[in-house]
C-alpha cells in the first residue's frame, strides 16, 4: 500500500541557492502536519494514543544474537542456482521462555536476511532442504554443508549488524524568530530558555571527556567537539544528541563548518525555532546537506506550554509512524518526548530502506558473505559434515566420536557465549527491556472471556458483547462471566457463520461434503428461544431454513457493509453461485420465513475450486462488484456481473498455502491483501473500465514477510494481525513493520469481524519451573488480579493443570476509538425479566465498530501520515501552475554518502547510564521484566537469553 498512496502525495519542489543563484540542492519532501482542521472537538493536551510503537524493534528482529549465539545451533553454506553464496542458521529453540518449542531459520544472501519459523515435531524430521525450499530456495549449485568452526559465530553476527544501527545520533538546530540560511541557525551561539527546556527534556546533560558510553561521532578525549553533550537511552536505544550551540564556535569562519560538520551528517535533525506561528516558517531548503533526509520542526507556545510538531521527510522514504495527532500540538511534555524520539528512530530505520542506502548495505552485504564464503573454500571437504537431516547428528557414531562431538558442542557454546557477553558489555546488544517512560496499555493486550472452554472450537462470530461460537457438541452463546448457553445442538455441525444484527439475520454453513448447505436464521426468533429457556435446536428443525441450491457448498463469502445490498457467494466445488437479500425482503416480525428473504441471481463457473474468497465492492455497485478467488497458484478478480476473470497476482512457489484476501479498505478504490504462506502483498484494483478490472502497475505493489506461516490474517487498521499456531505476529497496515510479536500457545482464531475472540492454552497451579521472579512479575501494577501468566502447552510442569481459555481483544482499542453506542446482549433476557419490553426492541447494530468507520478511520490516518487534509489539498490545487517547470518537477534528489555507525546497545532502563565492564550475568534483561501481554496471559515483549554461564 506504501507504493500505492505515494501517488497521491503532494510534493513540495524545495531549492536553496547560493549568492550566484546556483542550486545547492534539489529536493523534494512530503510534509506531515497533523490535521488543518484546528476547530476539532479534540482539545490539545488532551490527546491520548495506543499506536505509538517503534517498528521493527531489535529486541524482535535481532534473531541471531537472541535464539542463536551462545547456543547449540546449526550453520549451512552453500551456493544457489545462479553461483551466489549464502549461509543457513538453524536452531531448535523455546519461544521466549514460554516452553514452545520450534525451529528459528536465518537465511543470508546478498539481497538480505530472511527469517523463518517452523513447527518442532518430536516424531518428524526437519531436513535442511525443506526449510530452504520454505524459503523458496529449490535449486543449489552446491548442496549446504554444515560449518563446523566455532568461529563462524562472529562472522554471522556482523552480517546481522549490517540490518542497521541499534543506536542514533539526532542533530538538533537551534533558530531565532526571523533566521532563513543555514549560516544564522549554525551561527547562534546560545540558545533560549525555551530551548533550554527541550533540550532538558529530550535528555540529561553529559561531560564529553572520558565518556564511556554511545558518543555518536564526538571526540571523548581532547573536547575538539564541545565540553558537553546531551544524552539519553530510550527503549534499550542509546541516543546522542549532536546540539548546535554545544559544538564548538568559531567568530572567524561564519559558515561553522565544524557544527555542520555533524549536524549535516545526520539523517534526522531537530529544528527548534522560535517565534509566532505566523512568522516565516523553516523549510527543509534552508539546509545545504546532502545527508539529511528527515526534519522535524518544533515550536513552543508560552500561552499553552505546548509543542507543535511538523515532519519533513525526503521523498523516497518510505511512510513510517506513528501519524501526527489533530492538532499536532503536547501540552503534556512526556507524551510529546515518547512521540517525538518514536517517530525520529522510526523516521531513520525508514531512511536506511531508501534505494541509495539499501544498494550500499547490499554491496556491502554481497561481499562479507562472498569474502566468508572464500574463507571456507578450504574446509569445505574436509572439516564440514553433509547431514540429511538435522536431528541426524553423526548417525551410529561409536562412543569415542559421540564423546568427541559433545566436545565440539561444549566448545561452541562457549565461544558463543564469551561472545554474547563481550557484546552486552560494550554495549552493541539489543536489550528486551520496553520501557516508554509511560506506564501505559498496549492496544492488543487481550481479557480472558472465557475460563475453562473444554470444547473444539469450529469458528464463531459476535453477537453483541456475546460469542456465537460453533463447537464439537454444538453451538453456544457465551457471554462474559456467564455459563455457556446451547443454541444448536451437534446433530447440525456449522462450519462458518456471520451474525448481521443491522439485518436481523444469521447465515451459517454447515455439514460437510454433499450434505453441507447454507441455513440462514433470525436473530429475533432465537433470541425468543434463548427468552423462553427453549431447548437447543437440532438439525431436522432447521429443515425449513437451509437454502436448498447452496447444496455441496464448501465456502462462502458476504460483502464486508451491506447498507445498500446483501450479497452472498457460495462456492460449490468450480461454481460460485450469487445470492443476494431481496430489496422489499420482510423482517421476522411479519412472520416470513428466512430463506424467502433471498433470491438467487446467477452461476458463475471457474476452472477451480476456490480456497480463498473474498467480495470487493466497485465505486458504483452497478456491474463493477468484484469476487476476488484463489486457486491453484495464483489469485484472480472474477466480475459478478458479466463472469469474466483477470489474473490479480500469480504465486511463485511450489507449494501454496492461501490463507486469507483482506478487502483492507476503499477510499474511493478497491485495494486488497493477499496472504499466502509467509508472504502479504497489497494489490490495488483501480480504475475500472466498464466491467473489467484493469490490473495496477507493479508499482503499486507493496509486499512484507511474516516470520511463521499464518492460519488466520485479521486487519484492524492500522494494525494487522497474524495468528499462528503459538504465536500473534502484529504488524502495522501503512509499511508492514513489525510492532510485537505475542507467544500464545496452542492458539486458534474463534471470531474477528467485530471484536477479536481467541482460543489458547494456560496452566494453573503451582509449576515447579516458577520461580519468585515469575510470580512477582504476574502481579506488576498492568497485571488484574486472577489472571494467569502464558502458559506452556507441550510439559506443563508438577501439579500444574492444563486448560484452554477464550481471549477477547477489543477493536475500539486496536483502532482508536471508544464506543458511543450501546451494546445488546442477547442474554439481557436473563438478568432483566422484562421480555415483553426486549421483544418489541429493534434490533441495533451492536458491533463495536462497523466496518464502514474502520475504513474512514484509515483513511483519515492516511491522510495524517501524508500531510493530506482538506485544506492543504485545496491549497494545492489554487496553487498549482499548469505550465510549471518539468526540470524542477525532476530535480535530481540529494545523494547520501556512506555512514558507518559505530552504535552500542544498552541493556538497561530508560535514563540508566552505560553498561558498565561487569561480566555479572544479571546484567541481561530477564522476560519476567517485560510488559505482559493482556496483563493476564502472554509476555509480549521477547526476551533475550539470561542463561550466560560462567566462563572460566
Amino acid at each position: 500500500m506504501q507504493a500505492a498512496w505515494r501517488q497521491d502525495i503532494p510534493m513540495d519542489i524545495l531549492i536553496s541557492s547560493d549568492a550566484d543563484g546556483a542550486i545547492q540542492r534539489a529536493g523534494r519532501f512530503r510534509v506531515e502536519n497533523g490535521s488543518s482542521d484546528e476547530s476539532c472537538g479534540q482539545a490539545p493536551g488532551v490527546w491520548r494514543r495506543m499506536d505509538v510503537h517503534l517498528e521493527n524493534p531489535e529486541y524482535h528482529t535481532r534473531w541471531y544474537f537472541k535464539y542463536f549465539l551462545g547456543k547449540v545451533h546449526q550453520n549451512y553454506i552453500g551456493t544457489d542456482a545462479e553461483r551466489n553464496p549464502f549461509f543457513l542458521s538453524v536452531v531448535l529453540s523455546d519461544q521466549n521462555n514460554q516452553r514452545v518449542p520450534q525451529y528459528r531459520a536465518i537465511l543470508w544472501r546478498k539481497t538480505g536476511s530472511q527469517k523463518i519459523c517452523l513447527s518442532y515435531c518430536p516424531t518428524k524430521t526437519l531436513s535442511v532442504k525443506s526449510i530452504l525450499s520454505a524459503m523458496n530456495l529449490d535449486k543449489f549449485e552446491k548442496s549446504p554443508r554444515e560449518i563446523l568452526n566455532p568461529e563462524i559465530q562472529k562472522d554471522l553476527l556482523v552480517l546481522e549488524e549490517q540490518e542497521g544501527s541499534v543506536n542514533f545520533k539526532f542533530g538538533v538546530l537551534y533558530a531565532k524568530d526571523g533566521q532563513l540560511t543555514d549560516d544564522e541557525m549554525f551561527s547562534n551561539e546560545a540558545g533560549s530558555e525555551s530551548f533550554q527546556k527541550l533540550l532538558d527534556l529530550l535528555g540529561d546533560s553529559v561531560t564529553l571527556k572520558s565518556w564511556i558510553g554511545y558518543r555518536g561521532g564526538l571526540d571523548t578525549k581532547n573536547d575538539t567537539t564541545g565540553t558537553h553533550s546531551v544524552y539519553t537511552v530510550y527503549q534499550g536505544h542509546e541516543i546522542m544528541f549532536h546540539v548546535s550551540t554545544m559544538l564548538p564556535y568559531s567568530k572567524e569562519n561564519k559558515q561553522q563548518v565544524e557544527r555542520k560538520r555533524h549536524i549535516g551528517n545526520d539523517i534526522v535533525t531537530i529544528v527548534f525555532q522560535e517565534g509566532e506561528e505566523s512568522s516565516p516558517s523553516f523549510k527543509p531548503s534552508m539546509i545545504r546537506s546532502h545527508f539529511t533526509h528527515i526534519f522535524a520542526l518544533v515550536r513552543y507556545n508560552k500561552q499553552n506550554g505546548g509543542y507543535r510538531l511538523k515532519i519533513f521527510s525526503e521523498e523516497s522514504v518510505p511512510l513510517f509512524g506513528p501519524p501526527l495527532p489533530s492538532p499536532p500540538v503536547f501540552t503534556d511534555h512526556q507524551e510529546f518526548r515518547d512521540f517525538l524520539l518514536v517517530k525520529l528512530i522510526n523516521g531513520e530505520k525508514a531512511t536506511l530502506e531508501t534505494p541509495t542506502f539499501a544498494q550500499k548495505r547490499q554491496r556491502t552485504l554481497d561481499m562479507l558473505i562472498r569474502s566468508l564464503y572464500q574463507d571456507l573454500m578450504p574446509d569445505l571437504h574436509k572439516n564440514m559434515l553433509n547431514r540429511r537431516s538435522l536431528s541426524d547428528v553423526l548417525p551410529e557414531s561409536p562412543k569415542s566420536a559421540r564423546k568427541k562431538e559433545e566436545a565440539r558442542q561444549a566448545e561452541f557454546v562457549r565461544i558463543g557465549q564469551a561472545l554474547k557477553l563481550k557484546t552486552i558489555v560494550r554495549g552493541d546488544a539489543p536489550t528486551s527491556l520496553a520501557t516508554t517512560g509511560l506506564c501505559r496499555r498496549e492496544p492488543w493486550e487481550s481479557q480472558c472471556f472465557c475460563n475453562n472452554f473444554s470444547h473444539e472450537a469450529v469458528g464463531g462470530d459476535s453477537w453483541g458483547p456475546s460469542l456465537l461460537v460453533s463447537t464439537d457438541s454444538g453451538v453456544l452463546l457465551i457471554d462474559d462471566g456467564q455459563p455457556a448457553i446451547p443454541v444448536f445442538d451437534r446433530s447440525l455441525q456449522i462450519r462458518q457463520m456471520h451474525v448481521l444484527e443491522p439485518l436481523d439475520l444469521l447465515i451459517t454453513r454447515a455439514d460437510k461434503g454433499k450434505d453441507a448447505r447454507l441455513y440462514v436464521f433470525w436473530l429475533s426468533a432465537i433470541r425468543k428461544d434463548l427468552e423462553d429457556n427453549q431447548a437447543p435446536r437440532n438439525k431436522y428443525e432447521c429443515r425449513e431454513n437451509k437454502l436448498e441450491k447452496t447444496r455441496g457448498c464448501h465456502l462462502y463469502a458476504i460483502n464486508t457493509h451491506h447498507s445498500h445490498e446483501l450479497r452472498v457467494v457460495v462456492a460449490i466445488r468450480n461454481k460460485l453461485l450469487l445470492v443476494t437479500r431481496k430489496p422489499t425482503a420482510l423482517n421476522s416480525g411479519a412472520g416470513s420465513s428466512p430463506v424467502e428473504a433471498f433470491q438467487y441471481i446467477r452461476e458463475i463457473c471457474l476452472s477451480d475450486p476456490p480456497m480463498v474468497m473474498t467480495l470487493v465492492d466497485g465505486p458504483t455497485g452497478e456491474n463493477d462488484n468484484l469476487i476476488c478467488v484463489a486457486y491453484r497458484h495464483q489469485y484472480d478478480l472474477v466480475n459478478e456481473s458479466t463472469g469474466e476473470t483477470g489474473r490479480l497476482h500469480y504465486v511463485d512457489a511450489s507449494r501454496v498455502h492461501f490463507v486469507a484476501a483482506i478487502d483492507v479498505y476503499e477510499d474511493g478504490e478497491a485495494g486488497l491483501l493477499l496472504c499466502y504462506n509467509y508472504s502479504c502483498f497489497y494489490k490495488k484494483v483501480s480504475p475500472f473500465n466498464g466491467a473489467s478490472p484493469l490490473m495496477p502497475p507493479s508499482a503499486s505493489d507493496f509486499h512484507f514477510s511474516w516470520n511463521q506461516i499464518p492460519h488466520a490474517v485479521v486487519c484492524a487498521f492500522p494494525y494487522i494481525l497474524a495468528f499462528t499456531t503459538d504465536s500473534i505476529e502484529i504488524r502495522l497496515v501503512v509499511n508492514g513493520n513489525l510492532v510485537h510479536t505475542a507467544v500464545v500457545p496452542e492458539l486458534q482464531l474463534v471470531a474477528s469481524r467485530s471484536d477479536i475472540y481467541f482460543k489458547a492454552s494456560t496452566t494453573t497451579g503451582g509449576s515447579s519451573n516458577s520461580s519468585s521472579k515469575d510470580t512477582s512479575s504476574h502481579s506488576s501494577p498492568q497485571t488484574p488480579t486472577g489472571y494467569q501468566p502464558p502458559p506452556f502447552p507441550g510439559s506443563p510442569g508438577e501439579g500444574d493443570v492444563h486448560c484452554r481459555n477464550i481471549y477477547k481483544i477489543l477493536l475500539s482499542n486496536l483502532v482508536g476509538r471508544s464506543i458511543e453506542r450501546p451494546l445488546k446482549s442477547p442474554l439481557v433476557p436473563k438478568v432483566a425479566p422484562t421480555p415483553t419490553v426486549i421483544a418489541c426492541t429493534p434490533v441495533t447494530h451492536s458491533l463495536s465498530l462497523s466496518r464502514m468507520e474502520i475504513k474512514e478511520i484509515a483513511s483519515r490516518t492516511r491522510k495524517e501520515l501524508l500531510g493530506l487534509s482538506e485544506g492543504s489539498q485545496r491549497q494545492k490545487k489554487l496553487s498549482q501552475k499548469p505550465g510549471e517547470d518539468e526540470a524542477k518537477q525532476e530535480a535530481v534528489r540529494s545523494t547520501s554518502t556512506d555512514r558507518i555507525n559505530a552504535g552500542s546497545f544498552e541493556s538497561s532502563s530508560e535514563g540508566q547510564r552505560p553498561l558498565s565492564t561487569s561480566s555479572d550475568p544479571e546484567s541481561t534483561v530477564s522476560a519476567e521484566d517485560s510488559p505482559p501481554f493482556s496483563g493476564c496471559l502472554f509476555h509480549l515483549t521477547a526476551s533475550f537469553d539470561e542463561d550466560i554461564v560462567d566462563l572460566k
